[in-house]
């Protein structure tokens, strides 16, 4: 029987918050750190403050953690709340029932984009930061982007340019950004979709935007409880949607597939044959229901996707092949391990890749997917790696030429570590060893001192 006074699943374990923000120079290596790994990892995540409960894990106020390396060294850890409006107190439906778009907690991801920090959470503005983590404000891309901006924009490797889109709990539900190399939020469009979905993920190719229409949807009658207002609505029907990246379109092509819920998407491309190509974590209706039970606080599972016991994961890796010339989806399991957070190597973003990696209760998962085959880093005991942020190498030859990098959370309260893993051997390169304990979070990136052709006019500077 559960222990009904035992905190919930999101207030324990490794993903129980912690209480302050700290700093460490000079932190343990176990193993050689890469020389050439000269940056900052930072990653983002819900931390309530102390003695609050906001009712569901993906709610809390976001925290960054941050690890300097250079030059074979980890030369500093430090963990800051992003300085949101709602950290201060402002609620996110004023007194008018207007939303304030910067009173978000700004929670899930981090990016770097034309020498902007962003810290990002799909209900509200994104949140600029310094690369040391310090907040500077609410960013709204000069007055342009009037709706808020998921936590997941896709930068086209080849362009520069950073696609994103808004969602919104009255219409318009679903409006398009497109941002250029330099920074500038040059096109939106209104995307019309039959209502509001919870669309925390979409997808680019070289030519196309991918959306997911999904049957999870916003419910105003859940909307004063606390938590997330979303259910599954096994009559809003599940499709994915094809349309052209060019300026101005909004035609969208849609497929009809079986009902699912999807998170998080590993990459999309076009085949030879003009096929979409889409992998992404699949849930079915029992997997999504077991997982939002566990996040939302009710007795949920044991490990980070789902309750044990279950016959079949609650989430897998999946892939949709779409056919403009017939109009048919085809779909297939890429592997029957439970799998969340897909990473890949973002040079690739949009064209063809042969390799995924995502993570489970047992470890780090590298996926094959040339020859639908898998290999499993395990992590220890009470430890659970978190999303694994691949990192080319300079002179890479290969796909998987380079390293993966991994916050690891201990469920017993020990502290937190960052796992460097060769991402082609797939072996241990480091640990660092950080002197407090991480919580369990989202997504995060590399950023590398040395800026990109895309941010060679960064206004921030990169010393700390």
């Amino acid at each position: 029987m559960a222990d009904e006074t035992a905190p919930p699943l999101y207030l324990r374990g490794r993903f129980a918050p912690v209480p302050d923000e700290h700093g460490a120079a000079g932190l343990t290596v176990r193993g050689s750190l890469p020389p050439e790994l000269d940056g900052r990892y930072l990653r983002n995540g819900p931390n309530p403050l102390p003695g609050e409960d906001k009712g569901h894990w993906f709610t809390g106020p976001g925290m960054l953690h941050g690890i300097r390396l250079s030059g074979g060294r980890a030369e500093w850890y430090r963990n800051r709340w992003v300085r949101t409006r709602e950290l201060e107190g402002h609620p996110f439906i004023r007194a008018d029932f207007t939303l304030d778009l910067a009173a978000a907690p700004a929670n899930t991801h981090v990016i770097r984009h034309a020498g902007i920090v962003l810290a990002l959470c799909e209900v509200g503005l994104p949140y600029w930061v310094t690369p040391s983590l310090e907040t500077v404000g609410p960013y709204d891309f000069e007055g342009r982007l009037t709706t808020a901006m998921t936590a997941h924009p896709k930068e086209d490797p080849v362009t520069g340019e950073l696609h994103l889109f808004g969602t919104g709990f009255a219409p318009p539900y679903l409006t398009y950004h497109r941002v250029t190399a330099e920074g500038l939020l040059l096109d939106s469009r209104r995307v019309d979709v039959p209502g509001p979905t919870m669309m925390h993920d979409f997808a680019i190719t070289e030519h196309h935007i991918i959306w997911m229409d999904l049957p999870v949807v916003f419910d105003a009658a859940l909307a004063g409880r606390g938590g997330m207002p979303y259910r599954w609505d096994e009559g809003y029907g599940a499709r994915l949607g094809v349309m052209p990246r060019r300026p101005g379109s909004t035609d969208v092509r849609w497929y009809e597939i079986d009902p699912c819920y999807v998170f998080h998407v590993g990459n999309a491309y076009e085949d030879p044959r003009g096929r979409i190509v889409l992998d992404a974590v699949r849930y079915d209706r029992t997997g999504f229901r077991d997982a939002w039970s566990g996040f939302g606080g009710t007795a949920g599972p044991a490990g980070p996707l789902g309750p044990p016991g279950r016959a079949q994961a609650p989430a897998v890796l999946h892939r949709w092949t779409l056919d403009p010339a017939t109009g048919r989806v085809a779909s297939s399991r890429l592997d029957d391990r439970d799998a969340e957070f897909p990473t890949h190597n973002e040079t690739l973003t949009g064209r063809p890749n042969r390799y995924l990696y995502t993570v489970s209760g047992d470890g780090i998962t590298k996926h094959d997917l040339a020859h639908r085959a898998s290999r499993v880093h395990e992590t220890p005991g009470s430890r659970y790696a978190g999303e694994a942020v691949f990192v080319p190498a300079a002179d890479a030859t290969g796909e998987d030429e380079g390293w993966l990098l991994s916050l690891v959370s201990d469920d017993d309260g020990g502290a937190g570590e960052l796992l460097v893993l060769d991402a082609a051997e797939f072996s241990v390169q480091a640990v660092v060893e950080l002197p407090h304990r991480v919580p369990a979070g989202f997504h995060g990136s590399w950023l590398p001192e040395r800026a990109s052709r895309w941010d060679s006019n960064s206004p921030i500077s990169y010393d700390a």
